[in-house]
């Protein structure tokens, strides 16, 4: 409860959906590293007592399998001796007695107490090959192993304080590396805190990471950084809705795909960038389902609305007319027969302008079925495109818009059959068309060797991209 306390920490909540999931490791820190000078075929390493050191659980009282002699030749050779375990006494029974000159060493510290050995008598009978006779600190001849390091890395502490995480000088300052002024974005994240954090939890070089609150795009940043590292193939999925997602986010993701290192807004090295797609995506928002609404009223509705208070006014327009009424209006599917230059009325600023922009209904559509899209062949100037993929149901799709004008009914049948939509020949199972046309709405054949009878549904796109706009999972 104590006030005046700087707070320098964060909180990092790592969830996994099994508790059989097991956590990224690390990258060693110079320290860590320095110990283990030594080299052989394995790897680096360093000798390290194969006494147990430690509390209780050392003791040979708690652990007592871990006590058993060892010999030890003039020569410095090490050998486990047989030995065999009694179930009446809780101990290990020596099998053979040493030979000339051979020493026999217990794990009993210069204090007189009765530790344990690090490994199991077969564990240690098995890799003598990680095994040396060393003096110890008090210059009495002790049982040396290997601790080798980990070439994958060191499991995460539950204290992160390496000085790479600080969003001082590796999120502020990196920031004004990239764009040459230092107020673009306020606190944004350290780059190396964020690429730990996805080691931590995607152990491969793919997958999927999603920032729902971007911010400044350091998630991306870390994503674009660790692929470049290893040619990997991680996916990054940013959400943000300030303003500063054209200003900081999307500009910062450019800039790192151009050059791995900036100074003053400059790219320090060009040759480090990368090939690299990104898609932005821009959600309709409240005020541009507004400019697009074209509501009537009639003279009925009119006269009573006026005779309303006006909240009343307000509540019948959120909790009935954009609900109910304007479903029309909200989406002109009249303009639906020409799909390749649909166009909406999008916000400019907060005091209601708006300018029209071109919406592209074809991916709209695709996020709106599910769709798992698998080819997409665009035929613009014939008048029509394609986008064949997977429902979540498992059915094959087949998307078909087309320009009316440029492909009518007689068109339209040729171009059906041009691309096999009957149930003998099509792979499909589902198949969407935009437009009025006259294909039935369900096909039906049946194959005259097995009997087996194929049907292929035709959908309208126009109810079905209704359909799926007001569809609220979970009622």
């Amino acid at each position: 409860t104590a006030k005046g306390f700087s707070i320098a920490h964060e909180y990092g909540i790592f969830a996994s959906k099994s508790q059989e999931f097991i956590i990224g490791r690390l990258e060693h820190s110079e320290h860590q590293r320095s110990r283990y000078k030594l080299h052989d075929d394995t790897g680096h390493f360093e000798w390290v007592n194969f006494r147990k050191h430690g509390g209780a659980n050392a003791n040979r009282y708690a652990r007592r399998k871990l006590f058993y002699p060892i010999f030890i030749l003039k020569d410095a050779t090490i050998r486990i001796p047989e030995i065999q375990w009694n179930h009446v006494t809780n101990e290990w029974e020596l099998m053979e007695e040493p030979k000339n000159e051979e020493t026999v060493i217990y794990p009993i510290n210069s204090d007189g107490e009765e530790k344990t050995w690090k490994w199991g008598h077969e564990t240690a009978k098995n890799a003598l090959a990680e095994f040396s006779v060393r003096n110890d600190q008090t210059g009495e001849k002790g049982v040396y192993i290997k601790s080798r390091l980990n070439e994958d890395g060191t499991l995460p502490l539950t204290v992160w304080d390496k000085k790479e995480y600080s969003s001082t000088e590796y999120g502020t300052n990196y920031l004004k590396r990239l764009f040459g002024v230092s107020e673009t974005f306020s606190f944004p994240k350290s780059i190396f805190a964020v690429i730990d954090s996805i080691k931590v939890c995607n152990t491969t070089s793919t997958g999927l990471t999603l920032d729902y609150f971007a911010g400044s795009g350091t998630t991306g940043h870390a994503v674009i950084n660790l692929n470049r590292q290893d040619k990997g193939q991680r996916k990054y999925i940013l959400v943000e809705q300030g303003e500063y997602f054209d200003t900081v986010l999307k500009p910062r993701i450019q800039k790192v795909v151009y050059s791995a290192d900036w100074k003053d807004g400059w790219a320090s090295t060009p040759h480090t960038g990368i090939s690299h797609a990104f898609k932005v995506l821009k959600i309709e928002s409240y005020e541009d389902t507004l400019n697009n609404l074209q509501l009537q009223a009639n003279n009925e509705q009119t006269s009573l609305l006026a005779g309303l208070s006006a909240a009343a006014q307000d509540d019948y327009l959120l909790h009935y007319m954009l609900d109910i009424e304007s479903r029309g209006s909200l989406l002109s599917v009249a303009h639906f027969d020409h799909p390749f230059d649909y166009r909406l009325n999008i916000a400019t600023d907060s005091a209601g302008a708006s300018t029209q922009r071109r919406i592209d209904l074809v991916e709209t559509f695709n996020y709106l079925l599910g769709l798992r899209v698998q080819h997409i062949d665009a035929q613009l100037e014939r008048g029509y495109l394609t986008v064949t993929g997977q429902l979540p149901s498992g059915e094959k799709t087949l998307v078909l818009w087309r320009d009316v004008d440029k492909i009518g009914y007689e068109a339209l049948k040729r171009l059906c059959d041009k691309l096999a939509i009957n149930p003998a020949d099509s792979e499909y199972a589902v198949v969407y068309i935009n437009g009025d046309h006259n294909i039935p709405s369900s096909i039906t054949s049946t194959e005259s060797e097995g009997n087996i009878t194929k049907e292929l549904k035709i959908r309208q796109i126009e109810a079905e991209f209704l359909a799926q706009m007001f569809a609220v999972d979970g009622g």
